[in-house]
This record gives C-alpha cells, structure tokens and sequence, in this order.
C-alpha cells in the first residue's frame, strides 16, 4: 500500500476509535519504496532523495520502509490501556524481541538508541527493527517496522533514525529466511503477551 494512503487510512480509525465507533487494530502491510521524515527530522540526514519523502507525523527522525520490510501499524485505545507513552513502546519493541527470538534472532534495546538491535554478520551492532509511534486523543498510530529481507542498499539515502555510526541488517541477511506470513503468525501468536505486558507496565487490565 502507498504510504500517504496508509496514513490517511490510519488518521480515520484513530478518530474512529476514539469516537468509539470502531475497534482496536493491529495493521500488517508493506509499502512501495518511501523515506518518512518523523518530527525530530534533520534535514542534512536525508543524504540522497531517491525516493519520495513523505512527512509522516510520528515521532523520531527519517527511516526508510520498503519491499521486503513488514510494517506494523498499532491502533490501540490507551484510554483504556494506561496513558502512557513509554509504556506502549517498551511493550511493543518485546512484542518484537520476542517475535525474533522465535526465528533464532537474538534481539535487543539499546540505551539512548531507539529501534531493535542485533548482532551483524560481521560482529556489529546492527539495527534489524525500527520503532515510531503517534498518540492523538490517546489513540496510538505508526508502529514499527521489521527487516525481513529488504534491499538494505536502500537505507544509505539516509541517516536512518539520526544514526549514522551503527549499521541496518535484515533476517535475510542474518540467513534467516522468513516468508512475510510466516512473520505474521509468529507476531499473532506472541499479541497476547504483548498486551498483557503492556497491562502490567501500565497497571491496567489487558
């Protein structure tokens, strides 16, 4: 799906939600070739605008989403999940750890370094996922996005996510192959825990 459609998609069911007219959603996609520029965007970190740039509206710098990557955009009503932020995005990078950690992917956070970490095949820390979300009428929006076998050649028109001293590596890359539905049903699989996580950060029901 093109990314501006995606955001207009994703504006209407966070009013939606927070209207109460329509549930919660978890969104898997994947998207044409794109840089998104996030508020905290430094124009001298987009190296070479190969590809449409688009204003994304969620928080963090410019990343690249791509064929090959799985995007998941998380509509949940915090209203009712605990209002806060920090929270919501501590739950979601273990829903993702996790998730890797299921297809052999030893995967972490890094302090003062937003997104999933790993070890490269050359040894360095490597980022295999990234992390950017929105909160309006404390209903989320954006997500993250993981790297399941994009060209990571892509990557270079940027400095992704305002680091230019750590590289970008992919589960292909790892020599892990993983068929987007594949990473789907292993996602689906971990939700609840991800929810419950998220209840007990929080101090909320799931």
């Amino acid at each position: 799906m093109p990314y501006r459609d995606a955001l207009v998609e994703m504006e209407a069911r966070n009013r939606a939600i927070a209207a109460g007219e329509a549930g919660e959603l978890v969104w898997l996609l994947e998207h044409p070739p794109v840089y998104t520029a996030g508020t905290s965007a430094a124009a001298d970190e987009m190296l070479d605008p190969r590809f449409e740039v688009v204003e994304a509206g969620r928080g963090g710098r410019y990343t690249y989403h791509g064929p090959g990557q799985r995007i998941g955009y998380v509509l949940l009503d915090l209203n009712r999940r605990g209002k806060d932020v920090r929270c919501f995005v501590h739950a979601i990078e273990g829903w993702v750890i996790d998730t890797l950690a299921d297809f052999g992917v030893d995967a972490w956070r890094a302090e003062g370094r937003i997104g999933i970490w790993t070890r490269d095949i050359d040894g360095s820390e490597a980022k295999i996922g990234a992390i950017g979300v929105r909160v309006r009428r404390w209903v989320t929006m954006h997500g993250f996005a993981v790297n399941l076998a994009p060209d990571l050649s892509h990557f270079a028109g940027i400095v992704p996510c305002g680091i230019a001293e750590y590289g970008v590596t992919s589960l292909q890359r790892l020599g892990v192959t993983v068929a987007p539905e594949e990473w789907d049903e292993a996602l689906e699989a971990r939700a609840g825990g991800f929810l419950d996580g998220l209840a007990r950060a929080c101090g909320v029901k799931a």
